[in-house]
């Protein structure tokens, strides 16, 4: 495996467009600081869609991507879509107002153990010491993050099943996208992966969260702004590159720095409370960074 220095800086700008989008998230539907009401959710994440897709349009025309997708091709898009994107935006928006922001963004990116896992028992791959190292490293620091918020997540148990269950799907439309055939450039997927998402999500909003619609409050637009242009403009075409030319356990892994700066921002901007945990699983994630990432000494690798 081989890391190159344009993935490096995918990589680093991707961790910290996503990291800083968890509390983003958390004060965009939460209701902080002093909205009368938090805004619905589902409302939420359709308007960033939608917004983030001229954005996406316009960085593909840029690159002379092309945006035209042949019918032949719309059922392996839609079926990406459901694995890759819709359950996973749906889940976590709807389990974030539940759950602090940080240890959302830690259950969340479980992910990478899961990867690993369906990796073994359905793709038959095989991991070196240096991956299980990694994934094992990884799962630690979960564990630790996790050790203190058992009392927050008794009271959400659903919020937190449901973000688990949504971590191991998106690990499988990882696999899956890792392995698609369709002769479509992924930019192209990428950008009509969200438009589908964001459709199933305004027509959801429109069917749950019609009588709940009001005018956003000025921390609500920039939320939305920063999700539109950081999270749907960049970052997801970033995470889709990242995943199909990096082995999965490399792809995968090589992110969960996301969830420890989550929880930092989190800290920092939402005063949620950090322990002695949270410094350890700092240590424990570069640990799986470097595992996966960092060459061998003495190797051609």
């Amino acid at each position: 495996m081989t890391t190159t220095r344009r993935q490096l800086w995918v990589l680093a700008l991707l961790t910290l467009v996503w990291g800083l989008n968890w509390p983003a998230m958390k004060v965009g539907v939460s209701g902080w600081p002093s909205s009368p009401s938090p805004f619905p959710p589902l409302t939420f994440r359709a308007l960033s869609m939608f917004f983030g897709l001229p954005v996406l349009a316009a960085a593909l025309l840029a690159l002379k991507v092309p945006l035209t997708l042949p019918r032949a091709h719309w059922g392996g898009v839609a079926r990406l879509t459901m694995t890759n994107m819709l359950v996973w935006h749906v889940v976590v928006i709807l389990s974030i107002p539940h759950l602090s922001s940080g240890r959302a963004a830690i259950l969340g990116y479980s992910m990478p153990i899961f990867s690993a896992l369906w990796g073994v028992l359905v793709f038959g791959d095989r991991f070196t010491l240096r991956q299980g190292f990694g994934v094992a490293a990884a799962a630690l620091g979960i564990v630790l993050l996790l050790a203190h918020e058992f009392g927050k997540l008794a009271g959400a148990p659903l919020a937190a099943m449901a973000m688990l269950a949504a971590a191991a799907m998106w690990a499988w439309g990882t696999h899956q996208l890792r392995r698609s055939t369709l002769p479509v450039p992924l930019l192209t997927i990428v950008f009509w992966m969200t438009a589908i998402t964001a459709v199933a999500m305004m027509v959801a909003a429109l069917l749950f969260e019609r009588e709940r619609w009001v005018q956003p409050a000025p921390h609500v637009v920039a939320s939305i702004a920063y999700n539109a242009i950081g999270v749907f403009g960049f970052a997801h075409a970033a995470w889709f590159y990242l995943a199909r030319s990096m082995p999965p356990v490399a792809s995968s892994i090589s992110v969960m720095l996301i969830p420890v700066l989550g929880t930092f921002a989190g800290a920092f901007f939402l005063r949620e409370a950090l322990h002695w945990q949270d410094f350890a699983a700092m240590v424990l994630m570069v640990l799986a960074i470097a595992s996966v990432l960092l060459k061998p000494a003495g190797t051609g690798r």
